[in-house]
């Protein structure tokens, strides 16, 4: 089955959750062959049920049928299986990040308890895990990832919508990949000012993670780089913002009444030597010090 709609109709067979699992079972089991009486006993389902989906992947080239005396077997098709490993574990990562998912909503729900309903912090935390896995390319540490920055811009969210929420001032800082002159100004800012001033980064085009020679920069002068990673602009961080202040992201960032915007020529670190990235970070720092003043807070 080598045409792409003998593909397409595979991957719409194992698209349904029951024959995946029936795909899965058998893959899984010690001989690589299972019963449809076994299949029935696992899936708690009724046997003509199985036996429909069994002769639909029979028919599809994806199982085998091999008799044995009064006994029928089925196995997954040797020229099939590499393909169906694929799609299985493709399926699987689908449900094990589903899993993660509903354990993220349930904890921030408990945290955000009485600011947002469960409903909102579930939609958020599915949304912020497909900005991270598609717009921003992340791999590495998803879930985790994803769990604070849903926490982040629910933050930001519940500022907008309540008065009484804490008043520190917040500084956005955007570039394009959000993988270096926005990293540099907040990890420096937030080593200058401390807590006095909430700051948070985003990119119009995010890279999947923040380039080794900027960590390298902010070391060489003690500032920590604080496990930050690239993370897609979004709505409610820019409207928590007292102060946004773009770095060659273009009209890539919306314009809301009452904040302040900054427009920071700097040059792009990117494929640059640590030599020049360090000329970049010192005139970063020069800015971010001038930013304080003007905001009235005190920096080391």
């Amino acid at each position: 089955m080598g045409t792409e709609a003998g593909v397409t109709n595979e991957l719409k067979l194992l698209a349904d959750p029951t024959r995946a699992r029936i795909m899965g079972l058998i893959m899984d089991s010690p001989g690589g062959k299972l019963m449809v009486g076994d299949l029935t006993a696992a899936l708690q389902l009724r046997q003509p049920t199985v036996s429909h989906h069994l002769k639909a992947l029979l028919d599809e080239g994806l199982l085998k049928r091999s008799p044995e005396g009064r006994v029928v077997w089925y196995s997954i098709s040797a020229e099939q299986a590499d393909r169906v490993a694929e799609v299985l574990k493709g399926s699987r990562a689908t449900a094990m990040a589903e899993g993660v998912l509903d354990r993220i909503a349930v904890d921030l729900a408990s945290r955000f308890v009485g600011v947002f309903a469960p409903e909102t912090v579930d939609r958020y935390v599915r949304e912020s895990y497909a900005l991270l896995a598609e717009q921003a390319r992340i791999t590495r540490f998803l879930p985790s990832l994803t769990a604070r920055f849903t926490a982040d811009r629910l933050s930001a969210l519940a500022k907008n919508q309540s008065a009484s929420f804490d008043h520190t001032p917040e500084v956005l800082f955007v570039c394009v990949q959000n993988a270096g002159r926005s990293q540099l100004a907040a990890g420096i800012l937030r080593h200058l000012a401390g807590d006095a001033v909430r700051v948070r980064t985003a990119g119009s085009a995010p890279a999947s993670a923040v380039r080794s020679v900027i960590v390298t920069a902010l070391d060489e002068i003690g500032v920590p780089i604080g496990g930050e990673y690239p993370k897609p602009l979004t709505d409610e961080v820019v409207r928590a913002a007292d102060v946004v202040i773009t770095m060659g992201c273009g009209d890539a960032c919306p314009v809301y009444p009452g904040r302040r915007y900054l427009d920071w020529k700097i040059e792009d670190p990117v494929g640059l030597p640590l030599s020049q990235v360090r000329a970049i970070r010192d005139d970063i720092e020069t800015r971010v010090r001038a930013l304080l003043r003007s905001l009235n807070v005190n920096a080391l």
